[in-house]
């Protein structure tokens, strides 16, 4: 029981890591520009990558080498899905916005995280949980 605890902990944390770097630390640049520039979009994904790595790594190293590896081996795999993810949805979105269907527009917005706590989830159960 203590194992599937800690897990939830783990998966907690991670998602909340997410929306930190995907959310707080995606300044208005990146949000505005992201849906019609590559460039953007990848100083995003970045951004966003050596945040989860900023605030993963150290608290994830409490457990060990393991759990470093794992941690560090997530959010490499997570970056290229998380711009294919936001290549698809921010330029969803935008066309949304442009076109004043806001509660289109705030779909996509869910839609988009949800395929994000769905990638992190499968990552997390494939860098986690497959030997348990």
């Amino acid at each position: 029981m203590n194992a599937q605890i800690a897990a939830i902990e783990m998966f907690v944390y991670l998602l909340a890591v997410h929306w930190l770097a995907d959310f707080v630390f995606q300044n208005d640049q990146m949000a505005q520009n992201k849906s019609t520039s590559n460039k953007w979009l990848s100083i995003h994904v970045g951004m966003y990558t050596a945040v989860a790595l900023l605030f993963s790594v150290p608290v994830f190293a409490l457990g060990g080498r393991a759990l470093v590896i794992g941690v560090v081996a997530l959010w490499l795999l997570n970056a290229p899905l998380h711009w294919l993810t936001d290549y698809v949805t921010s330029r969803w979105s935008a066309k949304l916005y442009k076109a004043e269907r806001r509660h289109d527009f705030f779909v996509v917005i869910g839609l988009d995280q949800l395929i994000h706590h769905i990638t992190i989830a499968a990552l997390f159960c494939f860098m986690f949980l497959a030997g348990a």
